[in-house]
């Protein structure tokens, strides 16, 4: 009996040993490779380390209409995109030259477990919020339970596989999964921001806050809030964590405002008139002309594609799988038929967009090869759930020859319509009910309608009734959240390491949930089943070919009419900053920029500047 109970002891022992944990680490990567930066680095690549502080900077928000609270970690209403990084730190920095590739932030080191089980952090024990008030576990976990039950669906979705949140010590705290096939999510705990406990505990966090401004953990704090239109960060001189490699170079202005417009059309002419100083494009017809002026001509106000190697987000005009009129794939690929990107890319763009082909824009993860046997072992099981083209031809978008005229487009369109039920009644197109081909595009941003009016022509010449409707910002969000539209505009953030996210674009569970992205209402089995693969995915070139299953499973749906993508990211601004010699080649990284005038120079009065500064 003796032997026998020590033997229990033996046993619950080891049951109670915490799994062994490599040497803390500087930097985490997806997979266990090496990071770019070695330990004791003393700068990225993609700043300027002796780069000057003072002096300001105004952009344009990445919101649409005016903002009711302050936080964006929830999914009521319009908060400020720029809290995170700005307000609040993350435990540790994505460097913007890597994949995906994160640097001890609050978070001096990082811990992973052999098992793949667990992660902890070891706080630097210098990291305070604003306040001074020291950061310590409990502001961590105090943040992880925050946002897991206040904050935004991303969140649940993102960070599900979190089995416990376990305080060791004031400035040490591990974080315990429920499995290890997640190899991104070590990382997208470590991107989480600190929030200070002794503040958001007796605030609203799950309404937004309001606009009174909180303590932080990062390099500003709010300066000044014009509610709903506009707010100034102030940088924060005494910030602890500024002389740390991560940090050096970046945050260099002392204001750093953001500017909110109902209207992009209102933003460019705000811009024009020299209100701001930087703005994002999201509308290549607004970029390609709108900023055509004596200032662009001579370089006082710059526009170019920055960021060349970034991932672009995939957008596209996506169906919504709800309406009974999308519920057949030959409808959706005749639909798809008709709009002519060469013409249009041509006659508004001047031929200067690239085609979107992929769910993952100009990233490796594209399916542009036939499935070789290692991605045809995922596909085989899901034989006769998805389109047969999947397993035989590369997707390709339609295209034209640029004319206008592209009537073997049309007869295309006709025949699959026929066979989808569909047949000519007068100058309509109309089902067996006598019902109209008939649908509508929900339309929230200015200057759309440039696209769509050539398609709607396009579609009324066999017979197909599209309506565009305007609304206006608010109304929009709120039929977005209520899956209430035929048709709309959207865009997917690309990944060069997607993980848990893509269930929030394309995971059943999030098809009507009123907080998640998944536009087109996507309820697919299969497309679930590659999810989850990519998720688990244990190594990178695993990962990859679950991402290729995927996009061509995505792809041969015709779930939506894919748009187009620049050969960078679109941005304008006036030319007073300095920017580094080798910018950040996945992100255009304002924040690495600096003041050098308080006026916009021209391109000869910068070209001077710079020959002064080389002596």
């Amino acid at each position: 009996m003796r032997s026998v109970f020590a033997l229990f002891l033996l046993t619950a022992h080891l049951l109670m040993v915490p799994s062994a944990f490599a040497a803390p680490q500087h930097a985490l990567t997806v997979y266990g490779e090496p990071p770019k930066y070695p330990e004791g680095f003393k700068h990225f690549d993609y700043v300027n380390p002796d780069a000057p502080k003072g002096g300001s900077l105004r952009r344009s928000a990445l919101e649409l209409g005016q903002f009711d609270h302050l936080l964006p970690y929830i999914d009521k209403g319009t908060g400020v995109s720029q809290v995170d990084g700005l307000l609040y730190s993350p435990l540790a920095l994505r460097s913007l030259d890597e994949a995906y590739t994160v640097y001890g932030l609050i978070a001096e080191k990082m811990e992973r477990a052999d098992d793949g089980l667990s992660l902890r952090f070891y706080l630097n024990p210098k990291a305070r919020f604003s306040d001074g008030v020291p950061i310590t576990a409990e502001d961590v976990k105090f943040t992880f339970n925050l946002l897991m039950t206040q904050g935004s669906l991303r969140f649940r979705t993102q960070f599900a596989e979190v089995k416990d949140v376990v305080i060791e010590s004031p400035r040490q705290i591990r974080f315990d999964f429920s499995a290890s096939d997640n190899r991104s999510l070590p990382l997208d705990l470590a991107s989480l921001p600190v929030l200070p406990q002794h503040w958001w505990k007796d605030h609203d966090f799950a309404n937004g806050g309001g606009f009174e401004a909180p303590p932080g953990s990062g390099p500003y704090t709010v300066g000044k809030v014009d509610n709903g239109r506009s707010i100034t960060f102030q940088r924060n001189k005494d910030w602890w964590a500024k002389d740390l490699p991560v940090t050096r170079g970046l945050y260099n202005f002392d204001q750093f405002a953001v500017e909110f417009f109902g209207d992009t059309e209102v933003a460019r002419q705000v811009l024009l008139g020299g209100a701001f100083d930087y703005n994002r494009e999201f509308s290549a017809t607004g970029y390609t002309i709108k900023y055509n002026s004596a200032a662009l001509d001579d370089g006082r106000l710059q526009r170019a594609h920055l960021a060349p190697q970034s991932l672009q987000s995939a957008q596209g005009f996506v169906f919504n799988l709800q309406r009974p009129v999308f519920k057949d794939r030959r409808v959706r690929q005749a639909l798809a038929l008709l709009w002519d990107f060469e013409w249009t890319n041509r006659q508004l763009m001047r031929s200067m967009y690239i085609r979107q082909q992929s769910f993952f824009a100009n990233s490796p993860l594209a399916a542009r090869q036939l499935p070789d046997a290692a991605e045809l072992k995922i596909l085989e099981p899901l034989r006769g759930q998805v389109p047969d083209e999947v397993f035989t031809t590369v997707f390709k978008a339609p295209r034209t020859d640029g004319s206008g005229f592209i009537r073997d487009k049309q007869l295309q369109a006709l025949a699959l319509l026929k066979d989808a039920g569909w047949h000519p009644d007068g100058d309509r197109l109309v089902n067996a009910a006598g019902e109209p081909l008939s649908f509508t595009f929900l339309n929230g941003q200015a200057g759309l309608e440039k696209l769509i009016l050539p398609w709607k022509r396009t579609l009324a010449q066999i017979g197909i009734d599209l309506q565009i409707r305007r609304i206006d910002a608010s109304q929009y969000i709120n039929r977005l959240m209520a899956r209430d539209y035929d048709m709309i505009i959207t865009g997917y953030p690309v990944s060069a390491s997607p993980g848990m996210e893509l269930l929030n674009y394309f995971g059943s569970a999030a098809a009507t949930d009123t907080g998640s992205n998944n536009y087109m209402v996507l309820r697919n089995p299969a497309v679930d089943t590659l999810i989850k693969g990519l998720v688990n995915a244990r190594t990178k070139a695993d990962m990859t070919e679950y991402a290729h299953a995927l996009d061509r499973v995505l792809q041969w749906n015709y779930y939506w009419i894919p748009n187009y993508y620049p050969p960078g990211t679109s941005t304008v601004w006036w030319n007073r900053f300095g920017i580094p010699a080798h910018p950040a080649p996945y992100d255009e990284a304002p924040e690495s920029w600096w003041q050098v005038s308080t006026t916009p120079l021209t391109n000869a009065q910068m070209a001077e500047l710079h020959a002064k500064e080389a002596h």
